[in-house]
């Protein structure tokens, strides 16, 4: 297996281009459970320009009925990207000193289950709650500080590279 960088620049244009919109490619979830992890997946798309086609546990969207759970899923995404030794992007879990543009955030309101999955679009220069901006699907946002949530955990996804075949 061979690897390659995430294109960090790439996933954060995506995210500023589609955060207050729909890309007609992919199904808007909003009403069948939110939008935002199908919203994080297509930014990591945007970064990584490969998808992992494996069944069940991969990493792919083709249509509505031919997706991985892992597209649409904040425990399932984050599953993936920790975990992933195949094709497709690979993260860490880190903490606030380590982010950067192009990662994700994965937010719980109630202490225990992960539900919401923001794309960091910026940092600031010492990274703290108030200068990390955040776009994200479902309650759609763009430059979104992330103390703006109401969480009682979070965790951060550094992307650190992409398996190529």
């Amino acid at each position: 297996m061979k690897t390659k960088d995430y294109h960090r620049a790439n996933a954060v244009a995506y995210a500023h281009q589609w955060a207050m919109g729909r890309n007609p490619r992919f199904y808007n979830f909003d009403g069948i459970g939110g939008d935002c992890t199908n919203f994080a997946s297509q930014v990591l798309y945007a970064g990584s320009g490969t998808m992992n086609p494996t069944p069940i546990f991969g990493w792919y969207y083709f249509s509505l009925n031919s997706r991985a759970p892992a597209w649409t899923g904040v425990e399932y995404l984050y599953r993936f990207l920790t975990n992933n030794r195949d094709v497709g992007p690979v993260a860490i879990e880190t903490d606030i000193s380590q982010v950067m543009p192009g990662d994700i955030v994965q937010l719980s309101f109630d202490g225990e289950t992960f539900t919401h999955s923001p794309v960091i679009v910026s940092v600031g220069r010492d990274p703290s709650l108030s200068n990390i901006l955040v776009a994200a699907h479902t309650y759609d946002v763009d430059n979104h500080p992330l103390d703006a949530y109401q969480f009682e955990r979070l965790r951060f996804l550094h992307i650190t590279h992409v398996n190529v075949w």
